[in-house]
């Protein structure tokens, strides 16, 4: 039995209708990950942005007058601070010696921020 032409001209309006939904389709997922990965790169740059800013600040905070004990301080609260979760975390603990020290452990720390802000 023969197609007529109508019926072959309603398949091939079919076919061309799924090509069509195809090449849309792919065409809005395409659409759609550039607009995720813009996203994401716009992101990145506000982190980046933010972080520098931070850094900025707290490098003009460490360079005022009591910026180097405030960041002694600082770092003397987080080493307690870690070393109490090691200390929570196991019963046994092998440091090296200069560690169980606080204090040299900060002197080190502010030796190396005088190094770093020498030109």
């Amino acid at each position: 039995m023969a197609q007529s032409e109508g019926e072959r001209e309603a398949k091939i309006n079919v076919s061309e209708g799924m090509k069509q939904e195809t090449i849309n389709l792919s065409e809005a997922d395409k659409m759609r990950q550039i607009n995720e990965a813009e996203g994401k790169a716009r992101e990145i740059e506000l982190i980046a942005g933010a972080t520098a800013e931070g850094l900025r600040r707290v490098a003009e905070a460490i360079n005022t007058q009591g910026g180097k004990d405030a960041v002694a301080l600082r770092v003397a609260e987080q080493y307690v601070r870690e070393f109490g979760k090691l200390a929570q975390s196991s019963n046994t603990m092998i440091l090296p010696a200069e560690l169980s020290n606080i204090g040299s452990a900060v002197a080190a720390i502010t030796k190396t921020l005088d190094t770093v802000r020498q030109p």
